[in-house]
């Protein structure tokens, strides 16, 4: 497993953007495929984005597409997330994830961060 921590959240006003990171550590970084998952008060966690390990494969939420962008480098050990146009339903907290293998469903996730707030405002 890996630890995760995630940093780059905060308050922007909806058409604003944000750039998540997600910090890894240990030498195994790069096998692993990473993900970005957000969550809000009493609704299940919700796929966001993902990317493989080589960052050569993405996949993202329908709700997402278009104004979001996952990418890695593994060199820093860092998986991003660009976050453009916000809207308020996109206030969550998110977190990354990793796996063995791309996957949208958090079951195949076996490594997890802390989260970071992002809110949007009207």
């Amino acid at each position: 497993q890996v630890q995760l921590v995630e940093s780059g959240g905060g308050l922007v006003q909806a058409g604003g953007s944000l750039r998540l990171s997600c910090a890894a550590s240990g030498r195994t970084f790069s096998s692993y495929a990473m993900a970005w998952f957000r969550q809000t008060p009493g609704k299940e966690r919700e796929f966001v984005a993902a990317i493989s390990w080589s960052g050569g494969n993405t996949n993202y939420a329908d709700s997402v597409k278009g104004r979001f962008t996952i990418s890695r480098d593994n060199a820093k050990n860092t998986v991003y997330l660009q976050m453009n146009s916000l809207k308020p339903e996109d206030t969550a907290v998110y977190y990354c994830a990793a796996s063995q293998t791309i996957a949208v469903v958090t079951y195949r996730y076996n490594s997890w961060g802390q989260g970071t707030q992002v809110t949007v405002s009207s």
